[in-house]
Parts: structure tokens; sequence; C-alpha cells
């Protein structure tokens, strides 16, 4: 029978958010997009919002707990308003709901969790792409089994060696630091242990919902892509994890209509290499390579297919610091190579390479904070990013667990002539722009969270209307 201290954190894990918007002109850089299609930083920035969320439940259901069952549930509701740089202002609500419960048997050698969840988009009237409101749901968001081989061996020979853990489902999965893959899948993921070497493999397929790479209309709205993939890191040192991957990705995405005078198939193969860990004591760091090969189909290809020839790499650290306040640091170089061919579009096979037959310009599945203003996806640029937190008034227990922080970033492109996934970035220059950021996240209660974030970003000379443009969302979740 399970404690009432038990039912008092377990009926915290659900989520409603009563958002206090705010009327701020904002922007998003789409990438990529054509007028009338969602902007990349609006898929950026919701991406964030359900990153954000799931570290939240992570704490309230961790995974390594002993407890036998669990379960729990959330409510938020969110507010984005924006300029894209198509419109000069655009309001979306999107409030939502989930339900999740997770089984646990034999001390853990067992495990099952499911979640589903049920989200409303609403924009405000002439602010929409194609649907005003729109129902989403109720799906299974998550839901995995996962056996722990090695522990379900030890229950009948407890010398037993073998480490390994299946997980077969729908989950999330991340390849190093997660510039080249880092999304969900419905996948089998097998991870083990020798020695001091911790191997991953993956058998995978994209979700046929999840945001397509590819932004042309045919294959904009649906993603079908088959993931292979194997890992190797070294655990044996005490504050390095060095690792290395090999990723391929099988496009098998249909066009919705089909397109006889344009093909749309990328298949690519990623191979990287890194490292995270710490330098010295509080300075951590972490650094991924990655070079892309494959075929793509140029722009009003549907006979001949170029070769993909492409590579980028992420770089950063970050300091924290032993005082009040618990202020942290951070600096981060991110480079995604481009192609001066491509002048349309970075990602796009319709608009796409032109002039030769090979395609230099980076396109990969992971994710990173690009800025909320801007929010370009990683290809044909270099990011500087600079930003840092702290808890100003941690001394005072209603606002404890208040983080205010800020983040500064500067973009520029790699060949000029080239596209970036704004679609109105169209000057042949290379200075992007620079954006900062700023953020508020509130713990008001141990069931209920408020976040506020306001970035603007200033265009440079790749952009013929330099005016500001700013994004902000904000929102309540309370969790039982």
């Amino acid at each position: 029978m399970v404690g009432t201290e038990f039912f008092r954190r377990v009926h915290r894990s659900a989520r409603i958010v009563v958002l206090g918007g705010a009327g701020v002109s904002l922007v998003s850089m789409a990438a990529g997009q054509e007028p009338g299609q969602p902007s990349d930083a609006l898929i950026q920035q919701q991406r964030a919002v359900d990153r954000q969320l799931d570290e939240q439940r992570k704490q309230l259901a961790p995974l390594n707990s002993l407890v036998d069952w669990q379960w729990g549930g959330w409510f938020d509701y969110y507010i984005f308003h924006f300029d894209d740089g198509i419109q000069s202002q655009r309001v979306l609500q999107r409030p939502s709901m989930a339900l999740w419960t997770r089984a646990r048997i034999d001390d853990g050698a067992h495990e099952i969790f499911a979640r589903m969840r049920l989200s409303y988009s609403y924009f405000n009237p002439g602010d929409e792409y194609d649907r005003q409101q729109d129902w989403v749901g109720p799906n299974l968001d998550r839901g995995w089994y996962e056996v722990d081989v090695g522990k379900a061996f030890r229950l009948n020979n407890p010398s037993d060696p073998l480490q390994a853990k299946v997980r077969i489902g729908r989950q999330d999965f991340q390849l190093g630091t997660g510039y080249v893959l880092d999304q969900p899948l419905d996948a089998v993921v097998i991870r083990g242990k020798v020695y001091d070497f911790s191997i991953t493999g993956l058998i995978g397929k994209s979700i046929a919902s999840y945001p397509n790479i590819d932004r042309s209309d045919p294959v904009d709205s649906h993603s079908n892509r088959c993931f292979f993939g194997v890992q190797a890191a070294y655990e044996g040192f005490e504050n390095h994890v060095p690792f290395a991957y090999a990723l391929w990705n099988n496009d098998k995405t249909d066009e919705r209509p089909n397109d006889p005078l344009q093909n749309y198939a990328y298949d690519t193969q990623y191979f990287g290499f890194g490292s995270r860990g710490t330098l010295v004591k509080n300075l951590n760091y972490w650094g991924e390579f990655a070079f892309e090969q494959g075929h793509s189909y140029g722009d009003g290809m549907f006979l001949r297919r170029d070769v993909v020839d492409a590579w980028g790499w992420d770089l950063g650290v970050e300091y924290l610091f032993e005082s009040p306040t618990r202020p942290r640091l951070a600096a981060e170089y991110m480079f995604a190579s481009g192609d001066a061919d491509r002048v349309f579009s970075p990602t796009n096979a319709a608009g796409g390479n032109r002039g030769d037959d090979v395609d230099s310009s980076f396109v990969g599945f992971g994710y990173r904070d690009t800025g909320i203003a801007a929010g370009p996806a990683l290809s044909n640029l270099h990011i500087w990013k600079f930003g840092g937190s702290l808890t100003p008034l941690e001394t005072v227990q209603m606002f404890r667990d208040m983080e205010v922080g800020t983040n500064w970033l500067v973009y520029h492109k790699h060949h000029a002539r080239g596209a970036i996934s704004d679609p109105t970035a169209g000057d042949f220059e290379g200075f992007v722009g620079w954006e900062m950021d700023y953020f508020v996240n509130w713990r008001l209660a141990s069931d209920l969270a408020w976040t506020i974030r306001w970035g603007m970003f200033f265009p440079g000379q790749t952009f013929d209307n330099r005016d500001e443009r700013s994004f902000l969302f904000t929102g309540l979740t309370w969790s039982f």
C-alpha cells in the first residue's frame, strides 16, 4: 500500500496553465516556409515549451523511483504573441492537458509508461496560417515498455554481469548532445554497457505529425523517415564522457499531392563525435562535430540526385558560481555549413540546390535554442550565443524558486549568397543580425509554475526590412 506522502507527491504531475498574455509585437524567422505556413520560430518556441514541461514532469515522476505505480497529469495554458516578418502581429492561444501513468514490476526489471495528450490551438481572427482553431488529440504522446535485461537475469543469478535495457515504443531519443538527432520517435532502443563503454542502438521511425525538415508544400505537413543509429561512449574518465556515433536517415515521405516535376526524398548519413564533462570545478563543457553525407534532390529535379556533403559543430561552456543567488554564465558557438547555390531555401528540395550536383547545406534532426524571435534552422549559419541566469530573491520564501536570465545571440551566414531559413532574408549579404532574449521561470507552489519569455531580433544587411521583430510567450502550468 502506497503511503500518504506518495499520493501527495504523485497527485502533482499534471498541469493547468492560466496564461497571462501580453501584447507585444513578436517575431519569428521562418525556416524556409512559404507565406501561409507557420514560422520555424513558432515551431521552435512551442518545442521549447514542451521541453520545459518535460523537465518538470521528470522531477515529479523520476525514472529512478522505486514506487511500483504512479499516475498524474497536468493542465497548461500558453499564449504566443509575435511578428513573423510576414504579418506584423499574430496571437496564438494553446491550452492543453495530459494524463500519464507508469508501472514498474519486479523492482524495476519491467517498466510501462503511457501519456495521453489533448491540445487546442486558437489564433485570433486573421492571424491564422491555415486553420483559425484546431483540436489535436487525444493522442498517445509518449508510450513505451522497457525491460532491464540485466536486472531480470540478476533476479535469478545475482552474479550475472549483463547490463542492458531495451525500450520499445514512442519515446524521446537523443544522439550525442542532440545536435544531429533529438526528437521523439517510434523506436526500439537498446542500451548496454561493456566494461566502461556504453553502447546505444536505434531502430526508429519519425512520428507522422512531427514537423518535417523540408517545408515544401507537398511534404511539409507530415514526415515518414526511418532512422538507424549506433553510439558508443566511454565512461571510464572521472570528468569526461567522449562519444562517437553513426546515424542513417531513410526518407519515405510521400507527396501530397504528387508533384511529377519535383522529387523530395532526402536520404542522409551522419557521423559524429564529441565529449561532455567538467574542465575544472563548476566549469562544464560540451562539444560535438558532425559530418553529413547522402543524396538529395535539387530544385526542379526528379530524375537526378545531388550528393550531400555537409558538416557542422556545436561548442559550449557553462560556469556555475558557488555564491548567493546561484548565478550561471554560458557561452556557445554553433555552426552549420551552407550552399551558395541554395538561394531560396537551405533545407527544402523546392527552391533548394541548383547549379551543381553537390549539396553542402547541413540539415539535421536535432534541437538547439537559436533564439525565440529569430529561431533560425541550423543551416548556412554561424551563431554565437552568450547568456546567464540567477535566482535574485532566493532568501524570500515566496520567490525562492524564481529564476531570471538572458541570452544574447549574433547570426552570420556561412555563404552570403546562400539562403537561411527566413524567406524574408533575401539579400546576398552575410550579416543576419542579432537578438536579445529575457526570461523568468517561477515555481509559485509545488504544483504551479509560471514562465514568461520575450525576445527582440534586430535584422542585419541580409534583410530589406530591418524593423525590429519581437516574440513573447507566457503561461501557467498546474500539476496534479
